[in-house]
């Protein structure tokens, strides 16, 4: 009987030896289809987290071997990919928006107008602002009048900009409070007349000289707007936003409210091309924590195409004579990108018509020189002279682009720019060529917030109903891993973030989404109706499906 008991207690003493050296980990995911969006782009069925980072992947019965874990979370056989990055959106105003009238989908002017009036209803006191009409979706594509706003408000200012932000409509108590009068000019925007009297509607520039008399937000109202923007960011599987073009007075802002714990959001914010921020930057340098990177500066190029503020090379082929106009002086680009040079800081301009774009381009090229890894972006890269394209290989110039930007515009883009122009119009492929690859975003709240809508107009270029049968311009439509690439790891390299997220590799964040469908594999028509089950923000469940 004694010498029995030596197999026994032999194996006693391994088992004890083997969960004694075991790693210790917080959680165990397993049962899953897990797109690593790696370099070789492979899939395995587990995952281990501690302190917020991967430790290691591969088979679930061989990780429980060599970890000890706290917590095992079962997906279900559902298919896990890395949290979704925005490349480019307006985090911050889109949640300052959800506390506005929110006029997108609006068919006419009256729908607005009814919409503004139960608006003012319910919020008695000051401004009334709004975002979201597109005069290019009403039967009449023209831009409305003040008339109503007038009649309505006769002492209370009202602001409503257009869907893309560079035009809007004021009425005469906010055109007053700005001190704008008929006959009016400014460089880089117009002032609307009809018969020499103001029609209320501001494009680009003028827009700010209303906007700019609108009451600072108060930090309680900044926080509930930006807890609301991050929500619906979690339910989107975003776990990344670039926050394109803000004061540093919201940065401050955004970081007090991730110290005190009541941000989570990881933003990389781009800041505004304004003259405080450059000191800001000069005085404070780059900031990185792991949920906030500010080393980039937003500059505005031109104009929006929807709203004619596009700069073109050749006049508007539906409004003979009009080119659109740059926001800026050309000079002005050349001192930017200069001190920016100088000073290591990232540029990212907002450039959408093709001369706008060869502007930015020839700019950035006279300071890049050459080939180079600063990853200095333009944002939108729309129109594109067929001449420019190898401008963006040549100096190594990132276009950050939006695909949901292609089917939105898709139904009037063609009378904007005329048959041959068109087609260096949201030329997805052929701008991910010139460097082997593409961040993609939403620009939020411009477009819709959905990470589905990115994705499925990336790679069909359709609308929702399946319109046009064959598909917009598909000779530029990105592949189903090209477009992930550019939700992900591309997403993260626009960002110098690609070392730290953006793929499921051993020591990056835990930054994760569950969703109940294969975007690999799911049929076309199905991509729009995928629902995220859960996402994770460093390894801590952050939101789930009800």
């Amino acid at each position: 009987m004694k010498y029995k008991t030596i197999p026994v207690l032999l194996g006693l003493t391994v088992l004890l030896f083997s969960c004694k050296h075991r790693q210790k980990a917080d959680l165990l995911v397993y049962n899953a289809t897990i797109y690593t969006i790696d370099s070789s782009f492979s899939t395995t069925e587990a995952m281990v987290i501690k302190d917020g980072k991967i430790l290691a992947l591969g088979n679930s019965n061989e990780l429980e071997k060599e970890f000890t874990v706290s917590e095992k979370m079962d997906a279900g056989g559902k298919f896990i990919y890395p949290g979704f990055i925005d490349a480019h959106a307006h985090f911050t105003g889109y949640g300052l928006s959800l506390q506005t009238v929110d006029l997108t989908g609006t068919k006419n002017w009256e729908e607005c107008i009814g919409r503004v009036k139960a608006f003012a209803g319910e919020n008695k006191e000051g401004w009334i602002t709004g975002r979201g009409w597109d005069q290019n979706d009403w039967e009449m594509k023209e831009f409305p009048n003040n008339e109503a706003l007038d009649t309505l408000f006769p002492d209370r200012p009202v602001l409503l900009k257009r869907i893309d932000g560079h035009a809007a409509i004021a009425n005469q108590e906010a055109l007053d409070l700005a001190g704008i009068k008929a006959g009016d000019t400014l460089s880089g925007g117009e002032i609307e007349e009809m018969e020499g009297s103001l029609t209320g509607v501001l494009i680009d520039n003028a827009v700010d000289l209303v906007s700019s008399k609108i009451p600072v937000t108060g930090p309680e109202q900044f926080k509930k707007a930006l807890q609301a923007a991050q929500q619906n960011c979690f339910a989107m599987g975003l776990t990344t936003v670039d926050d394109c073009g803000l004061s540093h007075v919201s940065v401050d802002q955004i970081k007090s409210l991730q110290a005190a714990g009541d941000l989570k959001m990881r933003l990389f914010v781009m800041l505004s091309d304004e003259k405080a921020n450059y000191e800001y930057a000069l005085k404070n340098g780059k900031i990185k924590t792991d949920r906030l990177n500010v080393r980039s500066f937003k500059v505005y190029g031109d104009g929006a195409l929807g709203s004619r503020g596009a700069c073109l090379l050749r006049p508007y082929s539906d409004k003979p004579g009009h080119y659109g106009f740059l926001l800026s002086q050309p000079a002005h680009f050349d001192s930017v990108a200069r001190w920016l040079s100088e000073q290591g800081w990232q540029m990212c301009t907002h450039a959408i018509g093709d001369s706008g774009n060869r502007i930015i381009l020839n700019t950035y090229g006279k300071y890049l020189g050459g080939k180079n890894d600063l990853r200095w972006r333009i944002e939108h890269a729309q129109v594109v002279n067929q001449t420019d394209f190898d401008l963006f290989g040549r100096y190594s110039i990132i276009p950050s682009v939006q695909p949901t930007h292609a089917t939105s515009d898709m139904y009037w883009a063609g009378d904007r720019l005329g048959a041959e122009r068109i087609k260096g119009a949201y030329a997805y492929k052929q701008l991910l060529q010139q460097n082997g690859w593409l961040p993609l975003g939403t620009d939020f709240p411009v477009e819709d917030i959905s990470t589905f809508k990115t994705f499925y107009a990336a790679v069909v270029r359709k609308d929702a109903r399946g319109w046009p049968a064959e598909g917009f311009q598909t000779e530029n439509a990105l592949t189903r891993q090209e477009a992930l690439r550019g939700m992900t790891i591309w997403a993260a390299r626009a960002n110098f973030e690609e070392t730290e997220k953006g793929s499921l590799e051993k020591g990056k964040l835990a930054d994760f989404v569950i969703l109940d469908a294969d975007l690999l594999k799911a049929a076309p028509e199905k991509l729009l109706s995928v629902k995220v089950l859960k996402t994770y923000l460093g390894g801590e469940k952050v939101y789930e499906a009800k």
